[in-house]
């Protein structure tokens, strides 16, 4: 009865700051108000989670989502441009490393804690990862979970200002399409059979590109156009935002409260810093500042493709940049923080 009344109160709340943020046009907002809600009962002592399973599904349908609405695209997109996208990875990563290296060099957080805290992305990953090395995995948690609940508020703030109409109105998430049994069927096999793979296998954010990539091939190969009703929809960003949220516990971040004021200076820091890098991919590319804000924005994956699927940015590009840095990423990390714990 008391988890039930957990969720009960998570339920209402989120509902409650869903609405009041969908009066002020903020795209996302049922990804937004979730977590906002979660990370308040997080704090305040709650102790329901969302099970692996659920968050797992629902990146996959995430995965789907992006499916349906970009298919080769995406590829084509990296063929064309592949050396601008490498270089403005390499400069985020690079980005992030001298952030860390500042922090390891004059913070007050321990060991290589800061090297993995501020790595732009695979915050799963990473956590897992810095555990493995040494590093206070607590520390990192927070650090990574903070950056994805500050990139996307700043993500979904400059959407509202970028891309709002003379009305401030947002571009729908998805057509309003009749309802086709089979399509939804696809769309549910896909995800379960997709997103079993990516966590079986332990492919980083695998269930999220699994399913993206296996629900490309089902749309071109078998005829099967994905359907995801926006029910559907709502119910993945309303668990995606609880699972990010109530990662917040009042233990962790009690541990953590010394170096909250470091860590919020990092993810700042990094977010002006990628800023830059998109001002440089507007001048040397013919896109819109909303789409290169969006494509360089430090992670997480899921989280800023939710607000790009909603804002009528170049998809392609976005998911394209965010793809590729998502594995320079989890392949530079460790020699990344070695090296900066070496030097630092």
């Amino acid at each position: 009865m008391r988890k039930f009344g957990q969720w009960a109160g998570l339920l209402a709340l989120s509902a409650a700051v869903t609405l009041g943020l969908g009066q002020t046009g903020l795209p996302a907002a049922w990804l937004i108000g979730p977590m906002i809600a979660a990370i308040a009962l997080g704090v305040g002592g709650a102790s329901i989670r969302v099970p692996p399973s659920g968050f797992t599904m629902a990146q996959a349908i995430i995965g789907c989502l992006v499916a349906h609405a970009v298919t080769s695209s995406i590829l084509l997109s990296i063929a064309r441009n592949w050396p601008l996208m490498l270089g403005t990875v390499g400069l985020t990563v690079l980005v992030s490393g001298i952030v860390g290296w500042l922090f390891v060099r004059y913070g007050s957080l321990p060991g290589t804690t800061a090297a993995w805290g501020v790595s732009p992305g695979a915050a799963a990953a990473m956590v897992a990862m810095a555990g493995e090395h040494g590093a206070d995995a607590r520390l990192v948690a927070v650090m990574q979970y903070l950056r994805v609940v500050l990139v996307v508020l700043s993500a979904s703030l400059v959407t509202h200002a970028l891309a709002a109409g003379p009305q401030g109105a947002d571009v729908p998430v998805a057509p309003v399409e009749a309802l086709d049994l089979r399509g939804l069927a696809a769309t549910l096999l896909v995800a379960g059979i997709g997103g079993w793979i990516g966590h079986r296998f332990r492919i980083p954010s695998g269930a999220l590109l699994v399913p993206m990539v296996l629900g490309a091939l089902v749309q071109s190969g078998a005829g099967v156009t994905l359907q995801l009703p926006n029910a559907l929809l709502t119910v993945t960003y309303t668990v995606i935002g609880w699972s990010i949220g109530l990662r917040f516990t009042r233990e962790v971040l009690r541990h953590a409260l010394r170096a909250v004021p470091q860590m919020l200076l990092s993810t700042g820091l990094m977010i002006a810093l990628c800023s830059l890098s998109a001002w440089v991919l507007v001048t040397l590319l013919p896109t819109d500042p909303l789409t290169a804000f969006l494509a360089t924005s430090p992670g997480g994956l899921d989280s800023v493709v939710v607000i790009a699927l909603g804002s009528g940015v170049d998809l392609p590009l976005v998911l394209a940049l965010q793809t590729l840095r998502l594995f320079v990423v989890v392949l530079s990390g460790p020699p990344l923080a070695r090296l900066i714990a070496r030097y630092a």
